[in-house]
């Protein structure tokens, strides 16, 4: 296993400092030495067979299995995904949690795409995607989760949505609000991405954050900073972009070719070296609905993790 392991990664990771530590305690470090050395340590033999199954599907899966597992799922429960982006986490949350889950964006393209993506899963009757802000969402549900949303938000608007999703969510319910984060505290969004990038985000401290989740009644019962995280994703999308500067050329322009390699580069550099973080706040609305200890979250990824072990994609014929 970890020759295979080694194998992998070695044909996959070229440049940087990546060190990997297997479920039986080897260690072996790829890449050419440069940059600031990135370490993972994989803890079951089932985790290492997945990746050697699939290990892009597998790696994505792990970034959901972990919001998942805050989240607590029990089968048939109804889930709220504000902001749900092309469905990703939504299928995800049906698929392998079993739940009933809606999700609300403002996207026409992403509204289109999201249940396209549930239909061709077949899974329809249980993710489900609404063309609808989230202010006028009004049933109460189970769960609710939103990720990478809560940036376009607006300060202004802090107390609206904490004050909406304590209404939303019912008297056992569990939130987790995922959101990129300033860790030295509130400044001033970039003039240049608030220009061509994201008009009108901002993005929140902690210090901002609390205070609108106190008035709203509801508990915090998890924050977890993840730091790096984001930066070494942001270099890979960097990298896939640029391996396709040609076709996106011929799709757009140079120019905006030029600008979103400078905003991937930029974020890179402000998540690595300045004060960009990613931030998870589990919510509910009353104390002793979630753990007391936070074993039960590597526990229940331990749980989706065999039950992504078990899912096969279905077979299709050539060109369908």
């Amino acid at each position: 296993m970890d020759r295979l392991l080694r194998g992998l990664f070695g044909a996959f990771i070229r440049r940087g400092t990546f060190k990997l530590t297997t479920s039986r305690g080897r260690t072996f470090v790829f890449g050419d030495g440069t940059g600031s050395p990135v370490a993972v340590r994989l803890t079951s033999r089932r985790t290492e067979l997945d990746l050697l199954r699939d290990p892009e599907l597998r790696f994505g899966e792990a970034k959901k299995r972990h919001i998942a597992a805050k989240l607590r799922l029990d089968h048939d429960q109804d889930v709220l995904d504000i902001g749900c982006g092309w469905g990703g986490l939504g299928l995800y949350l049906a698929e392998l949690g079993g739940a009933n889950v809606t999700g609300v964006t403002l996207s026409r393209e992403q509204h289109a795409i999201a249940n396209e993506r549930a239909a061709e899963k077949g899974l329809s009757e249980r993710a489900h995607f609404l063309l609808k802000d989230y202010r006028d969402v009004h049933q109460k549900f189970d769960r609710i989760v939103s990720v990478g949303m809560f940036e376009h938000v607006g300060i202004s608007h802090y107390d609206t949505f904490f004050q909406k999703c304590a209404e939303l969510l019912s008297d056992d319910g569990v939130m987790l609000l995922h959101s990129i984060g300033r860790s030295e505290g509130p400044n001033v969004t970039n003039p240049w991405i608030a220009k061509y990038i994201f008009p009108g985000g901002y993005i929140p401290a902690l210090s901002e954050v609390l205070p609108a989740i106190e008035r709203a009644g509801l508990l915090v019962t998890d924050i977890e900073i993840l730091r790096l995280h984001y930066a070494e994703t942001l270099k890979a999308w960097r990298e896939r972009f640029l391996a396709h500067r040609d076709d996106v050329e011929r799709i757009y322009e140079p120019r905006f070719v030029r600008m979103w390699e400078f905003y991937l580069a930029a974020s890179e550099m402000s998540f690595r070296e300045q004060n960009m973080m990613v931030m998870q706040i589990q919510l509910s609305t009353r104390q002793g609905v979630v753990p007391i200890t936070r074993d039960y979250i590597a526990s229940e990824e331990r749980r989706l993790a065999a039950v992504e072990g078990k899912r096969r994609p279905p077979l299709r014929l050539a060109g369908e």
